[in-house]
């Protein structure tokens, strides 16, 4: 028995000893600084309060006074929390305004069409366009319809497909309709381009989104048409092929002008030049207040910051705080902040918060597969808020620069199912936020980088 007792004790003291290798993670002491971090952003919790100041300044589309505003908010709340080395960083951006008018109808009868501009239009003329429609689902349709389609307002039908568990696929097969529906629409002699809304909500809300023309094509105005309206559009149009409609868009685009990005930091104590990017994106589209996208994301990160620092845990290695610009349109930002990094400074890390404030689920990493395994090993600690996926495939347009730099990134991951009822459009306000939800993402977020900081990469 006694030799028995012997082996166990042995076995033990293996398994202690091994425990404490420096490659391994001392389990007890770091699960009790996440409850710290836990129990006081639920206490204390600020992200909401932030969000509500943020949106009450209103859209911050590029170039845009409010966006101006939106980055001396961003500047004087990190100065304000004590925040280190804040500062904003010029960047030069696309400046399109949407214009006071958008308009379009059924010519008989005048029954009016819900739609909006789409990011980086042309305007109609003053007088409109008056067409007829021909409606699509794909570009291998309107191929297919090219000789029907000529001098005719294009429109693109194509459902978001609601049988997809992740929206974001969905979005993605559905999203060429916007992005390129307007030079496949001039390919083809088309007047103008109308996409769906992307968007599996029923409802009169349309939704904006960036836009692109080929230099080589004619440009022609496009918009988006709410779901609804899209759904009676091509109703009626099963009843009348020559059914016309007018169509008028008063959005330009004005010179480049001068933006920021805004950064702030808690400097590391033993690798300070090691650097963690938080990053949000502080503009917003001009349609509902940017509450979801990325308002929350801006804040986030810096509820993530003010979390660790007033609870005094300095980060072995510097983690920064970026507010990027003009991710909407145009990812200026994002390529500034990498195309000024500092030779002193190694980026090890980049983390982005760009998919609303609903219930955080995990990360997505983008990394080789040993530094994947690494980040791995911080899942149990996750698990704690019921957070318990890490993985491959993530990170976020603004720190796609530094991903191609070498960089490891990751994306947030939340429960958004609801993430596209919002997006873009006039619903998108900080009234569809839930505090609770959003005060979780950003203490998952301190969580996940703090142990990173601490055990490096």
């Amino acid at each position: 028995m006694s030799s028995y007792k012997f082996v166990i004790s042995l076995l033990l003291y293996c398994f202690v000893c091994y425990s404490q290798n420096t490659d391994t993670i001392d389990v007890y002491y770091y699960q009790s600084i996440v409850n710290k971090i836990i129990n006081y952003g639920l206490q204390e919790g600020k992200a909401y309060e932030m969000l509500e100041e943020l949106t009450s300044i209103g859209p911050r589309l590029s170039g845009s006074i409010e966006s101006w505003k939106a980055i001396k908010w961003a500047e004087k709340k990190m100065l304000t929390l004590g925040f280190e080395n804040v500062h904003i960083q010029p960047v030069t951006v696309p400046h399109w305004i949407r214009g006071q008018v958008e308009e379009a109808y059924i010519v008989n009868g005048k029954e009016k069409l819900s739609i909006c501009a789409l990011g980086g239009s042309i305007a109609t003329s003053d007088g409109g366009i008056i067409a007829e429609v021909i409606e699509v689902r794909s570009i291998e349709e309107l191929q297919q319809k090219k000789e029907q389609a000529k001098g005719k307002i294009i429109f693109w039908n194509r459902h978001m497909d609601k049988s997809k568990f992740n929206q974001g696929s969905a979005y993605g097969e559905a999203a060429f309709q916007r992005t390129q529906g307007a030079i496949e629409a001039a390919r083809v002699g088309g007047l103008a381009s109308i996409s769906r809304s992307l968007t599996t909500a029923y409802d009169d809300v349309p939704h904006t989104g960036v836009m692109y023309y080929n230099d080589s094509l004619p440009k022609v105005p496009a918009a988006a048409i709410s779901t609804k309206s899209a759904d009676y559009l091509s109703q009626k149009l099963k009843n009348d092929s020559h059914l016309k409609v007018y169509l008028k868009l008063t959005c330009q685009t004005l010179p480049d002008t001068i933006s920021a990005n805004v950064i702030g930091e808690i400097r590391g104590t033993e690798k300070p030049e090691e650097i963690i990017v938080l990053g949000g994106h502080i503009d917003s589209w001009d349609k509902g207040t940017g509450a979801h996208d990325d308002g929350a994301g801006c804040v986030h990160v810096i509820e993530a910051l003010r979390i660790l620092k007033d609870l005094n845990l300095r980060p072995k290695r510097t983690i920064r705080a970026v507010m990027f610009i003009n991710e909407e349109n145009g990812l200026r930002g994002g390529n500034a902040y990498a195309e000024n990094l500092l030779k002193s400074e190694k980026h090890i890390f980049a983390l982005e918060s760009d998919a609303g404030g609903f219930t955080p689920r995990g990360f997505g990493i983008t990394a080789d597969s040993i530094t994947f395994e690494k980040i791995r090993k911080l899942e149990s600690f996750l698990k704690t808020i019921d957070v318990d996926r890490i993985s491959k495939g993530g990170g976020g347009v603004d720190i796609s620069p530094l991903g191609k730099l070498g960089v490891p990134t990751a994306g947030l991951r939340v429960d958004g199912h609801k993430y596209f009822d919002y997006h873009h459009s006039d619903n998108d306000t900080v009234d569809k936020v839930h505090p609770r939800e959003l005060e979780l993402g950003a203490i998952e977020i301190a969580i996940f980088v703090y142990l990173i900081s601490e055990l490096g990469l």
